[in-house]
């Protein structure tokens, strides 16, 4: 019996922030794959290696993680003033699908170094040497991103002295400014609290009522108190990834906090839309130390949070959660802002599993309204590998 043999097709293999996922230009696709559809999502699951039932993507470039089961789509941007368009697709690990109902922060650290070295960006806007700023339409919730890449000798500088944890090695500094965060294509007409309200009264079916912050902003995000579930914020992944209960739990929050934003009809479509909303569970800081065994102290942020992602607790935290983080912060009596100690913040630090992350947001009231300007937050890109993948021809 014959066989299709295998195609390769240019890709690049990259880790922005606590992120790792295959990059692609569009006009490298095959041909079906170049435009939304099944060929595409067929395609990208054949490259990551999924639907795996063993959970380890061992026949793709995935990792068996939220964070390294992520594709991202680059061409020239057809907005104008911007300079790429940028398509994030989170594949599941053990189903059949390509969620892209939202960004990723972390990888959106990658699009602009990516871009610039693949002749994405008009080189008259990128200078030899300094700080080349790259306009980025993101193509899945229609916002912008401004990432400021550093540049030496023409290219674009990888190296350097900046820290992130949750990343082992330093790198170059990329700076991220998340323009006008709030999610339009989600919720009610756009709305940064699509109930209206900055904290809400949630019954979760066999959880109970628990007070929750539900924002759009960065990406779809609930927030609800740690010590209302039993957990004090100084959790690592394994205190809830190992439980079957608390997962479950976790989701059902998840999808009735869903239906309350109004990103779903019913209750049964949260199933097949899994990365997006996040959950996550905020406290006062306290004393805890990272999965890296570095010692947080409580005078080190602002507040803790732990966020889940595709249904497990993430090893740091997602960008988009962070810019979620930083908005909600910047305004008074969300559960976020009440944590950090409440009042005017237009920065926190806050503790993860993996360490610290810092994010700015300016926020304004206007007639009583809310509005973000932008959040802005640091984070490092490197290539890994590239060249091509191959995937069988006949595979999608």
């Amino acid at each position: 019996m014959a066989h299709a043999p295998q195609i390769k097709v240019a890709a690049t293999y990259m880790r922005g922030g606590t992120s790792k996922g295959i990059f692609f230009r569009l006009q490298d696709l095959p041909e079906s794959a170049q435009k939304p559809g099944a060929a595409r999502d067929k395609f990208l699951l054949r490259v990551i290696g999924s639907p795996d039932p063993y959970g380890k993507q061992i026949d793709g470039m995935g990792g068996a993680t939220s964070s390294t089961s992520k594709s991202v789509i680059l061409a020239k941007s057809t907005q104008a003033n911007h300079d790429v368009d940028y398509l994030f697709g989170q594949v599941s690990i053990d189903k059949a699908f390509v969620d892209w109902s939202g960004n990723c922060g972390n990888l959106s650290a990658a699009v602009g170094p990516f871009a610039i070295s693949n002749g994405l960006v008009d080189a008259s806007r990128l200078p030899n040497d300094g700080m080349a700023t790259i306009r980025i339409w993101q193509a899945n919730i229609g916002k912008t991103i401004i990432a400021h890449v550093p540049m030496v000798n023409g290219v674009v500088q990888e190296t350097g002295d900046f820290e992130l944890d949750g990343v082992t090695f330093p790198a170059a500094e990329v700076q991220l400014e998340f323009m006008d965060p709030a999610a339009d294509e989600d919720g009610a007409g756009g709305a940064m609290f699509p109930t209206g309200r900055v904290v809400d009264q949630l019954e979760v079916p066999g959880v109970g009522t628990l007070n929750a912050t539900m924002i759009n902003a960065g990406i779809p995000t609930i927030f609800i108190n740690a010590q209302e579930i039993g957990y004090t914020g100084t959790e690592l992944q394994e205190a809830i990834n190992s439980d079957p209960k608390a997962l479950a739990m976790f989701e059902a929050i998840r999808a009735h906090g869903s239906l309350r934003m109004g990103l779903i009809n019913e209750i049964e479509e949260a199933a097949t839309r899994q990365h997006t909303p996040k959950v996550a569970f905020v406290a006062k800081p306290t004393d805890y130390t990272s999965s890296s065994g570095k010692h947080v102290k409580a005078d080190e942020v602002d507040l803790l949070v732990r966020a889940l992602s595709m249904g497990k607790l993430h090893h740091a935290m997602m960008g988009t959660a962070a810019v979620a983080i930083g908005t909600a912060a910047a305004i008074p009596g969300t559960l976020v802002n009440t944590a950090a100690g409440g009042g005017a913040l237009s920065a926190v630090r806050f503790g993860h599993p993996s360490g610290t992350l810092r994010v700015g947001a300016e926020a304004v009231n206007t007639n009583g309204e809310w509005s973000v300007t932008k959040a802005i937050m640091s984070r490092s890109a490197r290539v890994l590998m590239e060249g091509w993948v191959r995937v069988p021809g006949d595979s999608f």
